[in-house]
């Protein structure tokens, strides 16, 4: 779920942090610019782990900043394909059910990986796995809030960096499709559609 991956980075200090050691100086401003940040094909960044080197720092014309580069290790956020993880059901829509970390929210599980036969319920705006028993169908509600066991099946990045307004595009209409087309930079897909998998009171021993 989580790597360790090597970064490399140019670290600007402000002058007023030069009486600061620079190695946490350095930390600082990468946490700063990096953690809970998506990387675009690299995942989440959590936190800074370790320096590994520092090259020479240099003071450029009409910058009081020193700029150093830096060498360094970050913890991220990465799951591998066919990894099963224990969310909660953050809600439930027509997309399929919506799935939290706590610290990472975009994951969601598509009604055709849901297990079946899965209907959506309008009125109580939940998910519903129709399972059959000798007795006839019992209704088992993937409930907002509960625990849910599920595996990764895919992932998707998405650039997010910011781009220049194009000549065509007219400027009343491209503001209210920025809003429209927001979408979040990471997101992972998930399924449930095997045995063990879904609501944990699903698999409880009785």
């Amino acid at each position: 779920m989580f790597l360790l991956v090597e970064m490399m980075d140019t670290v600007r200090i402000p002058p007023w942090q030069f009486e600061m050691k620079l190695n946490d100086s350095i930390a600082e401003e990468l946490n700063k610019k990096l953690a809970n940040k998506v990387v675009y094909n690299v995942g989440l960044c959590i936190c800074l782990y370790d320096i590994t080197k520092l090259e020479d720092s240099y003071i450029f014309p009409g910058d009081g900043a020193s700029h150093t580069k830096v060498h360094f290790r970050y913890v991220v956020f990465h799951p591998f394909l066919d990894e099963i993880l224990i969310g909660q059901i953050k809600g439930c829509s027509q997309d399929g059910v919506h799935v939290s970390l706590g610290f990472f929210d975009d994951i969601v599980i598509p009604p055709e990986s849901l297990q079946q036969p899965a209907k959506f319920d309008e009125a109580e705006q939940v998910w519903v796995w129709e399972y059959e028993t000798e007795e006839g169908a019992h209704d088992l509600y993937m409930d907002t809030g509960e625990e849910i066991r599920f595996r990764i099946v895919d992932e998707s990045f998405v650039d997010t960096s910011p781009t220049g307004p194009s000549s065509t595009e007219a400027s009343t209409s491209g503001a209210t499709e920025e809003v429209q087309k927001k979408e979040a930079p990471y997101t992972l897909v998930g399924s449930i559609s095997e045995p063990g998998l879904g609501l944990l009171s699903w698999w409880t021993n009785s």
